[in-house]
């Protein structure tokens, strides 16, 4: 039975806030519509403070997360990507730097746009975005990388 979007978005969301708290950071989720962050964060002492965007889905990482291109020029120093792989007993997550984000979803669009589609005609442009454990551009699984590496945020 395919999940509920709305309800796979919140359990990530979910999942990413239960991570930063079990850290000792203060961690609420941003009000509902607020422009580029699900989640506000900072340390305990008020000194540092970081925004958080879920993605979320289910089952693998092959087709990845979808993004849009306004993520192409999301490259804040304070700003994560949190990408949540939800499985029933061993959810993972992947805490990217925005920076590395948006050059990685840039450089696969324009790959993808200069490779000719199945049918031979030239790609047509897209707003859409993903982010893949496998990307043509990256190493070999370079999420891995990122894989629960919540320290930057510490």
């Amino acid at each position: 039975m395919a999940s509920d979007k709305a309800l796979v978005g919140a359990a990530g969301e979910h999942l990413v806030l239960s991570r930063l708290l079990s850290r000792g950071l203060l961690a609420a989720p941003a009000p509902r519509g607020t422009e580029k962050v699900d989640i506000v964060v900072t340390n305990q002492d008020g000194k540092s403070s970081f925004r958080i965007q879920v993605k979320t889905t289910e089952g693998s990482t092959s087709n990845g997360w979808f993004l849009s291109a306004k993520h192409e020029s999301q490259s804040d120093p304070d700003l994560y990507f949190c990408f949540v792989l939800l499985r029933p007993t061993s959810p993972q997550v992947f805490v990217v730097p925005s920076s590395i984000v948006s050059a990685a979803i840039q450089a696969d669009h324009r790959h993808w746009l200069q490779k000719p589609s199945r049918s031979g005609e030239p790609h047509r442009d897209s707003s859409m975005r993903r982010i893949r454990e496998k990307m043509p551009l990256m190493a070999p699984h370079w999420l891995d990388d990122y894989l629960e590496r919540w320290e930057q945020i510490d």
